[in-house]
């Protein structure tokens, strides 16, 4: 951004300059026009004199003026209108605009790091300085010089030179016009003649008259501009008797029109005829004017005055010997302001005294003498109080302070209390705040100028009021940048002035300077933990961005209400979420076809996402009870997840004859983050994936999500062993690929965690790939109370009554994976491995078995041997074949024989349920024997305890698609009484062999409950009784001792 490169004391000699009305013939305007531009926008960029000028004081010294400028506008003998100032001022500052792509400064105060790109050294922006600078124009209002334009295609020059005259002299002596108002009543006039070469038939083509003392010629357009003297025969300086008066409020519309002009022809252009040569004319006839009209008339007055001043108060020779007389001698104590009466409205004759020595002040100012200028409103001032002239005293305060200031070699300090009293006097006593408005710039930048930061806003804050929130906004804007400016900065107080311009920006219309403001003082609330502060920015940067159709700007800012903490009551929440819902449509509703936006609602915690491959399990029906093997609602349990790997290594060892494939992949059924998803995990075609996302809502409003699906991406690939990996034409990816299943209504209470179970059907072979989830958020109506319902209870799942406000949106599902920590450059750095959880491979069709236990006993007695049955059903297109079962604990089952009857009448009945006989030994056997059915060898006694692949006597070996077959199972308690978990592993394979998915298994745990019951010991011997009546001698006494062991 353009830094403000004009020193303090350029700005306040701009502020002040001697004002050139200019009365224009309606030709000379025609001509002037044919650039674009009037009479007094053509010579306004050349006003600045290039060179020094030398004049003599009262006392003869010689006095040097250094880079003098004129100003030299239009006759206006109207006042300009309060709304006419307000728009100009208004105008000004819009379209003063930071420049787009300028590098910030960044400042650096404590624990903050700001960028702020239109900090300058002065703590002056573009849109403050022009508006000062705009400012400073409209007060100037007192003419001390005329300029009459005439053209010379004219037919008559000097006829329309006299008229003009005459206007003006009419225009300054009349009653009928009280604007504007002229210095003194001998006006300097100065006639001014323009010529146009490309009229050939011109009787004036040659300029250099003999009737012209003074002539030069410059060219716009090939116009040549003319400067003739005043009386054409007599002395060019010679003054209108009377006294004449120009009309300067012509400035204020010719400021204005300038404005206009700029926007309604901001495509045409200005000046386009005006060659190099004819700038140098211009140039040359501005000097010419300045050193041989303006500067000796305003010597030859200063001189006047002086000698008047003398000869009225009987003083010495000059000033200069009388004010070193008035300060040597004592002071007169001054009295207070509020000890003086108000008598602002005091008017003083033309001639008299008091306002001689002002005007001699006021020219010696603009001529850059402030010793002598310091020392006249030094003694006006007095004069002023002891009239009790107020108006007239704040003026002359407000100029000797300037003067003071403005001194060479800085002789004495700068007397800031001036100001302050010239400012309290026209706010509090004048009740003229335009005054004192300029009273406050002024001072303002003379305290900047030394540094004084503190005490310069301080002035500047208390000239903020309600009457003009644009001159608000625009001083507590440079209040906020003089408390960055500070040797120490005051970064908080920056921050809350800018607040307070940029409220005041957007009551004044100014929309992007509040934006602006709002923005910068974010810089120092964010992340400092002042969330109801960061909130409110938010909100208003949010608001401004819409209104200056910045829509993702004003989506950025929303989003940043609802993603923090927010401490806001759930009223607020629910206001600040539905503008966003508002802007967010708006946004969506200009690219439909665009992208789906990322939404910040409701948060989901991507690595709590879960993905479970296969169908849900079947509930038990009536007697049957079907495998437990693995579902979302079990918790993930490390070591469980060890064993099942290694009996699955165990039976695949055993089928593969001791050894292992090298791409041997373990089963997974459900992915977690605790899982190792390193790996691209193995799905089947027509079989569902289920995705667990965790959605957490941080707000206290309940969230409606509805027509909640997943967002996949999918690769077609053909696995079959021909074709390996080989990629097929996609297509499109339509559901005729990958089957979506969406969730119509998903409600999310206030500060609640929920999970949402989404499925994917895919129907063809290939490569998934999992991108996130989308939805349309909106809320609920009613979301205080919703049919009489506390929303602290929670709002039941059903049909909810949304407000008509929702948007379509996604999120990603983006997982981190595990951090690596195996080889030094993995200690020494942070990386993370992948996460493959949401990026399966679609394979073959394979078989799928559902295994169903009918009177499965859930408690047994220690060593009791019990019959039960299992049902074997192949629920797939494909039959199976190859099925095993692996178990830690084969001495607990074992399968009966193919013979066996694979249904029995009643599974229940004792002579199915038995598991013993009695055996017959033969005649020479003295003792029967009780016999178990099934040997230890059927239950695995004797393999030490090691899992045993048992293999599955099915028919045929084969269990072809929709069939199921049931077989008997003996189950003997285990020896230990407790609770115990025995895990069933059952392995199968297809028929057909995949490249990819080999084999699939399927899990069951029981849960058996083993008790102690007797412990029985038979002791036989013979007896020693005599013999029995039939003389049988063979009697055997049994012993039989029984022991309870139950401990209850």
């Amino acid at each position: 951004m353009a830094q403000c490169v004009q020193s303090v004391q350029e700005f306040i000699q701009d502020s002040f300059v001697p004002l050139v009305a200019a009365l224009c013939s309606e030709e000379a305007e025609r001509l002037t026009r044919r650039n674009n531009l009037s009479f007094a926008e053509l010579v306004k960029p050349f006003c600045r004199l290039t060179s020094e000028v030398h004049m003599r004081d009262p006392n003869n010294q010689l006095h040097i003026i250094k880079n003098l400028k004129i100003a030299v506008n239009n006759i206006i003998t109207h006042p300009p209108q309060h709304g006419a100032i307000r728009k100009l001022l208004n105008d000004v500052v819009s379209i003063s605009q930071p420049a787009e792509g300028l590098v910030a400064n960044v400042i650096t105060a404590g624990d903050y790091d700001l960028n702020i790109s239109d900090r300058s050294v002065k703590a002056s922006v573009p849109w403050y300085s022009n508006w000062k600078e705009t400012l400073m124009e409209l007060n100037t209002s007192t003419v001390y010089s005329g300029m009459l334009v005439v053209s010379s295609s004219e037919p008559e020059p000097m006829e329309q030179f006299l008229k003009l005259s005459q206007e003006q002299h009419r225009i300054q002596h009349s009653s009928e016009y009280s604007y504007p108002k002229w210095f003194i009543p001998n006006t300097l006039k100065y006639y001014v003649l323009l010529h146009d070469d490309c009229y050939e038939d011109c009787p004036y083509t040659v300029i250099s008259n003999k009737n012209t003392d003074h002539l030069m010629s410059d060219g716009l357009d090939n116009e040549i501009k003319d400067g003739l003297s005043n009386n054409f025969k007599t002395h060019p300086l010679q003054l209108d008797h009377p006294s004449s008066s120009l009309d300067s409020a012509d400035y204020v519309k010719a400021t204005a029109s300038l404005q206009e002009s700029k926007k309604s022809n901001s495509g045409t252009p200005h000046g386009a005829c005006l060659t190099l040569t004819d700038h140098d004319r211009i140039r040359q006839f501005i000097q010419e004017f300045t050193f041989r009209g303006l500067l000796p008339h305003i010597e030859k007055t200063i001189r006047q005055l002086n000698d008047q001043l003398i000869s009225r108060k009987g003083l010495s020779r000059s000033l200069f010997s009388a004010t070193r007389k008035w300060f040597s001698g004592s002071k007169v104590p001054e009295k207070s302001i509020n000890e003086l009466k108000n008598t602002s409205g005091l008017l003083y004759p033309p001639e008299a005294p008091e306002l001689q020595i002002r005007k001699m002040a006021d020219l010696c100012f603009l001529v850059q003498h402030y010793e002598l200028a310091y020392s006249c409103y030094h003694t006006a001032k007095k004069d002023f109080l002891n009239d009790q002239a107020m108006l007239y005293a704040a003026g002359a305060l407000e100029m000797a302070a300037v003067s003071a200031f403005l001194q060479p070699g800085a002789p004495r300090p700068y007397p800031a209390h001036y100001m302050e009293t010239a400012i309290q006097t026209y706010r509090d006593i004048c009740k003229n705040m335009v005054l004192a408005e300029r009273c406050v710039l002024l001072s303002a930048e003379i305290l900047k100028s030394q540094s004084k930061y503190s005490e310069a806003a301080a002035l500047l804050i208390r000239l903020t009021s309600e009457d003009s929130d644009l001159r608000s906004a625009l001083l507590l804007e440079q209040a906020a940048h003089c408390f960055i400016n500070m040797k120490s900065p005051m970064v908080r107080k920056f921050a809350f002035h800018m607040i307070l311009a940029g409220h005041r920006f957007s009551k004044a219309g100014q929309k992007k300077h509040a934006l602006r403001c709002y923005c910068q003082a974010m810089q120092v609330y964010k992340g400092k933990g002042w969330s109801l502060a960061e909130d409110h920015i938010n909100f208003t940067i949010g608001r401004q961005s819409f209104t200056l159709h910045q829509l993702d700007n004003a989506v950025s800012a929303f989003r940043h209400i609802l993603i923090n903490d927010s401490k806001q009551p759930p009223a607020q929440q629910g206001a600040f979420l539905r503008e966003y819902l508002y802007v967010y449509k708006n946004v969506t509703q200009l690219s439909p076809d665009g992208p789906l936006p990322q939404l910040p609602l409701p948060y989901i915690n991507s690595s709590a996402t879960r993905v479970f491959f296969g169908h849900d399990r079947r509930p038990a029906e009536g007697e049957k009870q079907a495998a437990t093997h693995v579902s979302l609602d079990q918790e993930y349990d490390s070591e469980s997840s060890q064993q099942w790997k290694e009996l699955e290594e165990q039976v695949v060892s055993v089928i593969n004859k001791g050894v292992i494939p090298s791409n041997f992949q373990p089963t997974q059924f459900c992915l977690n983050r605790y899982s190792d998803n390193s790996r691209f995990p193995l799905a089947v075609v027509e079989e569902p994936i289920t995705v667990e996302v965790s959605f957490r809502n941080p707000l206290k409003v309940p969230l409606l999500l509805t027509d909640l699906s997943l967002l996949w991406k999918f690769q077609p690939r053909d696995f079959s062993a021909k074709r390996e990996g080989e990629a097929k034409d996609p297509g499109t990816c339509d559901d005729d690929m990958i089957g979506t299943e969406a969730i119509a209504e998903f409600l999310i209470n206030s500060e609640e965690t929920r999970m949402a179970r989404l499925k994917l059907f895919p129907h063809q072979t290939g490569e998934l790939h999992i991108l996130g989830v989308v939805y349309n958020l909106g809320t609920v109506q009613g979301t205080v109370t919703l049919d009489g319902i506390d929303p602290s209870i929670g709002l039941q799942t059903g049909k909810f009554v949304s407000n008509g406000l929702s948007v379509r949106g996604r999120q990603d599902l983006e997982i981190q994976g595990p951090r690596l920590n195996n080889t030094k450059e993995e200690k020494t750095s942070i990386k993370y491995g992948p996460d493959r959880r949401l990026d399966p491979i679609i394979t073959e069709e394979m078989p799928l078995l559902e295994v169903f236990f009918i009177n499965f006993p859930t408690g047994l007695l220690c060593g009791e041997i019990r019959k039960a049955y299992v049902e074997f059903v192949n629920v797939s297109k494909c039959p199976l074949t190859a099925l095993k079962v692996v178990s830690k604990h084969p001495d607990f089952f074992t399968f009966g024989a193919n013979t066996a009857v694979l249904t029995p009448l009643s599974p229940s009945a004792s002579e199915n349920c038995s598991a013993y006989k009695t055996v017959v030994t033969d005649p020479t056997s003295v003792r029967t024997a009780l016999l178990s059915s099934a040997s230890s060898v059927d239950f695995g006694v004797g393999t030490g305890g090691q899992p045993e692949v048992i293999h599955v006597p099915l028919p045929d070996s084969i269990l072809l698609p929709g069939a199921s077959v049931q077989l008997p199972m003996w189950l003997r308690g285990p020896d230990e009484e407790g609770v115990h978990e025995i895990n069933f592993l059952f392995y199968y394979e297809g028929i057909k062999r995949h490249s990819k998915m080999c084999h699939r298994v399927l899990r069951h745990t029981a849960v058996i409950c083993t008790s102690r019951s007797l412990h029985i010991r038979a002791t036989a011997c013979r007896s020693n009784a005599l013999e029995d009546e039939e003389g049988r001698g063979d009697n055997m006494l049994v012993f039989v001792d029984v022991e309870n062991i139950n401990t209850s």
